[in-house]
């Protein structure tokens, strides 16, 4: 069945490996494979569809646009799309948040947009070290992949991967082991010139930064002169409750990356938000061929207006908290060395306690039960709840279910 992809496909595909099924059609939180079985989606497109599959509103819209022969691409040129999408975001999105930001559209990639901060960050301060942190993933382009952590990545590169620090993630001795690098003139570490954060690590295994520590790292960031950089590719656009994850500590990055859901429809577009003094690259000195994906401005336009329309944030909260609440009473509940953490609609299931290579093997009996989930973390060690944020509550119930289904049959092994 698979075997013009086996022979013909690169052997660098992954998730194909981990969900052997040929899909074909899916609607919001449902794909269906070719033969018409239903599998429930608990992984999102990694994170690029929040506002679920064939969302009929940005569908809507995008089909729309494509009938009437509208232009599809046209580099940085001035378009309507681009006009709607940059009114609409900054009317609805930025201006009743406070912020300032001008855009910067990049290559059809998260790990651009990382690369242009990077880029952008280095030419406003002269400088060439970057902090970032243990457990962060940032992309698979050099410069991304010199803030990622874990091991298979990097061994990729086939170059050393350099002028980047790692200071721990979301405790005290991170905070004071960045001041220490800072403060002491002999710790080594040339200052740097950005810090990259994710205020959850998704990759890293659904770690989310206490409230108190993001706001002690934005006071050191402006105290030592050091801008600070929000990576929220995947916790972004409405995934935690706000529409940027680092709304919930009242605090405000000096550069935003955007991706993945940005364009409301699985569409490849990627952003980079940036105080207005900080703009400062020259015409075309950071580009791409792609980077005037009309389609993807029509979705994100249209991604936007829903998310306000359906006041998505309180709803991914309603559901965020009616999944903490399954995890507690009815996961954790199972073993006492399982442990649950996230917000909204990110979570982790961490079984490392029992032991590391659990959670694939519940992954696995999860897709027997007709589910798609990943997982995370040190070792893989933890299961990735990502469904989409508009997933109906019977939906999300129904895979928690399977999820604790799996795990108990899992469990028998190690009783």
């Amino acid at each position: 069945m698979f075997e013009i992809f086996e022979n013909t496909e690169s052997e660098v595909r992954s998730y194909c490996r981990k969900y052997p099924v040929e899909f074909s059609t899916a609607k919001n939180a449902e794909m269906f494979s070719r033969e018409g079985e239903r599998y429930i989606d608990f992984l999102a497109g990694a994170g690029a569809l929040n506002y679920g599959h064939n969302n009929p509103e940005i569908k809507s819209a995008v089909m729309e646009y494509l009938s009437r022969d509208s232009i599809i691409h046209a580099l940085d040129m001035y378009t309507e799309a681009k006009e709607d999408f940059l009114t609409v975001f900054k009317k609805d999105i930025l201006e009743p948040r406070g912020l300032d930001y001008k855009v910067m559209f990049c290559g059809s990639t998260g790990t651009n947009a990382v690369e242009a901060a990077l880029k952008l960050a280095r030419k406003n301060t002269g400088r060439t070290n970057v902090i970032a942190f243990s457990g962060a993933f940032h992309g698979m382009t050099l410069g991304s992949l010199a803030m990622t952590t874990d091991q298979t990545s990097r061994q990729g590169a086939g170059v050393p991967l350099a002028n980047v620090t790692f200071v721990p993630y979301g405790d005290t001795m991170g905070i004071e082991y960045l001041k220490w690098l800072l403060e002491d003139d002999h710790s080594g570490i040339d200052k740097p010139a950005a810090v990259f954060l994710e205020t959850i690590q998704a990759e890293g295994g659904i770690n989310v930064a206490p409230v108190e520590w993001l706001r002690e790292l934005r006071e050191l960031c402006t105290e030592h002169g050091i801008l600070m950089v929000a990576d929220d590719i995947q916790v972004g656009c409405g995934r935690t409750g706000y529409f940027f994850s680092f709304e919930r500590a009242d605090i405000v990055p000096d550069m935003v990356v955007l991706s993945k859901s940005i364009s409301g429809f699985g569409l490849p577009m990627s952003l980079l938000l940036m105080r207005p003094e900080l703009d400062i690259f020259k015409p075309a000195e950071h580009n791409g061929t792609f980077r005037g994906n009309q389609l993807a401005f029509v979705g994100a336009a249209a991604a936007i207006r829903y998310y306000n329309a359906h006041d998505l944030g309180a709803a991914v909260q309603k559901k965020g908290a009616l999944v903490e609440a399954y995890l507690k009473d009815a996961i954790c509940a199972l073993d006492e060395r399982i442990s649950c953490r996230g917000m909204g609609l990110i979570w982790g299931i961490d079984m490392s306690g029992i032991d590391k290579a659990m959670a694939v093997k519940v992954m696995r009996a999860c897709v027997k039960r007709h589910m798609i989930i990943e997982v995370a973390g040190r070792g893989d060690s933890v299961l990735k709840i990502l469904c989409p944020l508009t997933i109906p509550e019977d939906i999300l119930k129904e895979g928690l279910d399977i999820i604790r289904d799996a795990i108990v049959e899992v469990l028998k092994e190690y009783k």
